[in-house]
């Protein structure tokens, strides 16, 4: 028999979503790079959470072009050297304690940047999936302190090797984003099945 539940206050809500490193244009040119962990897909659209004050959304709010880049399980060390970078200066009262202003977040993470082929942000080389988009919408967020954009994706890059020879379609088995889970990274286990919709079965 399960036991009861029981009524908690988590600080955090995060209780696993994939992480995305978004890239975007500053005001001077140079790329801003920034890890998020509020994103998900409705059809060819990405609706994307940020922190109100941050650069991204400083960014998006001039220049609507960006990348959704998805790194992989192996990469979360990049991300988490991202974590505490930011690119406004000065930085932000609302930043947690201990961020600090990084021009170069590409260098600082130990990626690299490669060229877009439709939109001005480049792509960070290293993801496995790379989507190019234009942030359409951008609101606040009810909560406050956020923002809220809808970025409708124009072009897909993906690594061939999680690909299904000769289709357009990811192969999930070869695919599995980073997930942040509760302030902590993890991938995905094994395969428990899939969605009547899929294209994909494995049998």
């Amino acid at each position: 028999m399960n036991a009861a539940h029981v009524a908690i206050e988590p600080a955090i809500l995060y209780f696993g979503t994939p992480v995305v490193l978004l890239s975007t244009e500053n005001d001077d040119g140079s790329a801003n790079l920034a890890p998020i962990s509020s994103a998900w897909a409705l059809g060819q659209v990405i609706v994307l959470g940020l922190g109100a004050e941050g650069q991204t959304a400083f960014n998006l709010a001039r220049r609507p072009e960006l990348v959704i880049n998805l790194p992989a399980p192996h990469q979360w060390a990049a991300v988490e050297r991202l974590a505490p970078l930011t690119g406004r200066h000065p930085v932000p009262a609302t930043k947690p304690h201990g961020c600090r202003f990084e021009p170069d977040k590409f260098g600082a993470a130990g990626l690299r940047a490669e060229p877009s082929d439709t939109v001005r942000p480049p792509r960070v080389a290293e993801c496995p999936l790379q989507l190019e988009a234009r942030a359409e919408r951008v609101r606040p967020g009810v909560a406050g302190g956020f923002v809220i954009a809808e970025a409708v994706v124009g072009k897909v890059h993906a690594d061939p090797r999680i690909v299904v020879p000769g289709t357009h379609h990811v192969d999930p088995a070869a695919w599995s984003p980073l997930i942040y889970n509760f302030r902590h990274y993890f991938g995905l286990g094994p395969e428990l099945g899939h969605s009547y919709r899929s294209q994909t079965p494995r049998g």
